[in-house]
C-alpha cells in the first residue's frame, strides 16, 4: 500500500518537516497550560497547537461549523491531500476515494461549552449547532464533504489506538479492493476542563514541575506520567498501481497491520495482547522480526504501560531485542489521544525516509523494568540504513494496533 501524502498540525507552529527536524534534536513541545477556571484553575504541562488559526487556515464559514478536533483534522487532511499532488476540490465526487478517521473524544469542547452555558451562565438553551459540533464523526464528515470523498466516511474511536486503527482499517479496505485511495488519520482536542480533571483523577498525568518541557519521560526510572496534548495528522493511502498510474510521489509502503484485544482489564495493559498485534503486523507484512530496524513505541511514561510494552518487544524480538532501536516521541509531542497513532505514523514514515531515528527525550536512567531494548536516548540515530519500522498504539480498553512501514522495496519511492 503506497503512502503518497502526509499532513500534520505541528505544535511548534511550523511545517511537518520542521516538526520532524525538531524532534530529531530532542526538542519538546510541552509547555505549562494555565486557565482561570473556577473553583480551581488548570495548571499542568500540556501540548497545544497554540499557533493554529482555524479561520485563517480553513476560512470563517468552515471553521465556524467545526469543533476544535475537526478543525485540526481538516487542516491535517488538506495538507496531506496537497502533499499527495491530488487535485483541488471541484465540487464533484470521488467514488473510489474515502476517509477513515480516528478520535478518542470527538467534539468534547462543544459539549463542555453547552454545560457551561446551561449551568454556569444559567441559560436554558445551547447552540443549535451543538449536536453536529460535538459528534465524534464530525472530522471525518467535514473531510468527506470538503474533498468529495464519496466511497466511505468511517470513524474509529478506540481510545489511544483510534488513529492507528483508522489507518489500518483503511489499508484493509484498499487491500480488499473496496477503495483505491483512503485519507486516514486522527485528531483530538482534549484540553477541556472536565477532560483534564478526569485524567488527573486517574493519577497518570504528569504534574507541573520546574521544567515542564521535561515532564514526559517514557521508560525513565523517574517518569511522572503522561502529558496531554491536542493535535492531528493524516496520511494518503493508495493502491500501489493507482499511485503509479497517476504519477504520485510514493513516500513509503504501509506493508502490514495488526490489531488485537487484551480482553483483560479496562486500564491495565496485557502483554499477550500487545504481542499478538505486533506479530500480526509482521505476518501481514511478510516480515521476520529480525528485519525490523526501528520501533516507534506507544511509550506514554505511565508506571504500568511502559514496562508492558517493553516486555512485549522482548517476547517478540527475543535475543535480538537488545539491539532493537526503540523510541517514544510522546516525550516531545505529548499524548494526543486519538490522534497519537497518526502523528507517530507520520514520524515513522519520515524516520525511514530520512534514515534518522528520533530519540526518547529526557531519558536519563532507564527503569530496570524497561530494559532489554536499544533505547534511543541523548540524540537521534542517523545513517543506520533503517528501512523497516513498526509504530505501536496500545489503548485503554485493551485495543491494540500496530502499523508496519517499509521503504526497501524495489519499486520507486521518491
Amino acid at each position: 500500500m503506497a503512502v503518497t501524502g502526509i499532513g500534520l498540525v505541528s505544535p511548534f507552529g511550523g511545517t511537518t518537516e520542521d516538526f520532524f527536524a525538531r524532534l530529531l534534536e530532542g526538542e519538546s513541545c510541552v509547555r505549562r497550560y494555565v486557565t482561570e477556571d473556577k473553583p480551581r484553575a488548570l495548571s499542568l504541562p500540556a501540548v497545544r497547537c497554540a499557533g493554529f488559526d482555524a479561520e485563517a487556515t480553513l476560512g470563517k464559514p468552515l471553521a465556524g461549523s467545526a469543533d476544535r478536533h475537526a478543525q485540526l483534522g481538516l487542516a491535517a487532511a488538506f495538507e496531506a491531500w496537497r502533499h499527495a499532488g491530488l487535485p483541488a476540490p471541484d465540487g464533484g465526487d470521488h467514488a473510489a476515494y474515502g476517509v477513515a478517521w480516528g478520535t478518542a473524544l470527538g467534539g468534547t469542547g462543544a459539549y463542555e461549552r453547552g454545560y457551561r452555558t446551561l449551568w454556569l451562565e444559567g441559560r436554558d438553551r445551547v447552540s443549535p449547532l451543538s449536536v453536529v459540533l460535538g459528534m465524534n464523526n464530525g472530522a471525518a464528515s467535514h473531510i468527506s464533504i470538503a474533498l468529495g470523498l464519496a466511497n466511505s466516511c468511517l470513524t474509529y474511536s478506540v481510545a489511544c489506538a483510534s488513529a492507528a486503527s483508522a489507518i489500518g482499517e483503511a489499508y484493509r479496505r484498499i487491500a480488499a479492493g473496496d477503495a483505491e485511495l483512503m485519507l486516514a488519520g486522527g485528531s483530538d482536542a482534549p484540553l477541556c476542563y472536565g477532560v483534564v480533571r478526569a485524567w488527573e483523577a486517574l493519577r497518570v498525568v504528569a504534574e507541573a514541575g520546574e521544567d515542564d518541557r521535561r515532564a514526559c519521560r517514557p521508560f525513565d526510572a523517574d517518569r511522572r506520567g503522561l502529558v496531554l496534548g491536542e493535535g492531528a495528522a493524516a496520511l494518503i493511502l493508495e493502491d500501489w498501481q493507482h499511485a503509479v498510474a497517476r504519477g504520485a510521489p510514493i513516500l513509503a509502503e504501509l506493508a502490514g497491520y495488526g490489531a488485537s484485544a487484551d480482553h483483560a482489564h479496562l486500564v491495565r495493559p496485557d502483554v499477550r495482547g500487545q504481542v499478538r498485534a505486533i506479530e500480526q503486523a509482521l505476518a501481514d507484512a511478510g516480515l521476520r522480526a529480525e528485519q525490523v530496524d526501528y520501533v516507534n513505541a506507544h511509550g506514554t511514561a505511565t508506571p504500568e504501560g511502559d514496562p508492558a510494552e517493553i516486555e512485549a518487544l522482548r517476547r517478540v524480538f527475543g535475543a535480538r531485542a537488545g539491539d532493537l532501536p526503540v523510541s517514544a516521541t510522546k516525550s516531545m509531542h505529548g499524548h494526543q489521544m486519538g490522534a497519537a497513532g497518526a502523528v507517530e505514523a507520520v514520524v515513522t514514515v519520515l524516520a525511514l525516509r530520512r534514515d534518522a531515528l528520533p530519540p526518547t527525550a529526557h531519558l536519563e536512567s532507564v527503569d530496570p523494568a524497561c530494559a532489554g531494548v536499544h533505547h534511543i536516548a541523548g540524540g537521534a540515530l542517523r545513517g543506520r540504513g533503517a528501512r523497516i519500522a513498526l509504530s505501536n498504539s496500545f489503548a485503554f480498553g485493551g485495543s491494540n494496533a500496530v502499523l508496519a512501514f517499509r521503504t526497501d522495496r524495489n519499486q520507486t519511492i521518491v
